[in-house]
């Protein structure tokens, strides 16, 4: 019982990273209804900037914080590649963010080579039911808490925040009113930046990070966001978590050479479940 305790929570901690990827994604999709491949190589940025700010004699908190700020800027800058240019259709960005993280493996490799690193996080562990747990994983549930509990409040009390929402509901109406709806795509992608760097910085003291690491981080937080149909943060919450624990079952109990692709087969048999539940809902109405 202690042992499933154990990865219960550890998959919960990635399963946050992965919700916070998946967040982002939905940000940005809501706002400016393009799908940002570039979302993973944010949080390798942010994750190899916090080894090297360590590295140069910076402490815990200002490394990480200056890196979350980084991916923000380069979140932001995305956008403006992406969907700076008027008239670019949500397709054409898309094709722009690919591109753009592909340039990021260049980049990657070039400043910090091609081997995994990683930094040291919350040190310690902590009992939990009975279970010992390193205490970094509580420290990224409780942040990703605090940070998904901010972004409903941005969304929901902040002049912003209504903004995007309104940007999301009906850009034509939205542009009617007033709203600068460029202005509002490139605060999307600044957020999602944000919250990509974020994960990345959570993540890497307890999985080590390389330049292509992006992929399994998008993957990862891509199903996750299509859970909630790029448009719901709960469910792509729901769906980070999911991953996370169904990962760690497996890791645990059969090997950790599967866990990737027996959790993201999980979550494909979860959506096709949900869609024909859908379906069969549209039949009797």
């Amino acid at each position: 019982m202690t042992e499933l305790v154990g990865y219960l929570i550890t998959g919960v901690g990635v399963g946050c990273a992965y919700a916070l990827l998946g967040s982002g994604l939905v940000v940005i999709h809501r706002v400016t209804r393009v799908v940002n491949f570039a979302q993973g190589g944010f949080a390798v940025l942010a994750a190899l900037t916090v080894t090297t700010l360590l590295t140069a004699g910076l402490p815990h908190g200002l490394a990480e914080s200056l890196a979350v700020l980084l991916a923000t800027g380069i979140g932001l800058l995305t956008g403006i590649v992406a969907i700076g240019r008027p008239g670019t259709t949500p397709q054409a960005a898309l094709i722009i963010t690919l591109g753009l993280g592909v340039l990021a493996y260049a980049v990657e490799i070039f400043l910090w080579g091609d081997q995994p690193r990683s930094f040291p996080g919350l040190p310690g562990s902590t009992t939990v039911l009975g279970a010992r747990v390193q205490t970094h994983y509580l420290l990224i549930i409780g942040v990703t808490a605090v940070i998904l509990g901010a972004t409903a409040l941005l969304f929901a009390r902040t002049d912003r925040g209504r903004a995007l929402t309104a940007t999301a509901d009906d850009p034509y109406a939205a542009r009617v009113v007033g709203i600068d709806v460029a202005r509002m795509g490139l605060l999307a992608f600044a957020l999602g930046g944000a919250l990509g760097g974020l994960a990345g910085v959570l993540v890497t003291p307890v999985q080590q990070v390389s330049f292509d690491s992006d992929v399994v981080l998008v993957v990862n937080g891509f199903s996750a966001a299509i859970l909630g149909n790029l448009t719901r943060p709960g469910l792509t919450l729901a769906g980070g978590l999911l991953l996370g624990v169904v990962q760690a079952l497996v890791g645990g109990y059969l090997s950790t050479a599967y866990q990737t692709e027996v959790a993201l087969i999980f979550m494909l048999g979860v959506l096709i479940l949900r869609s024909s539940s859908a379906r069969v809902e549209e039949v009797t109405a």
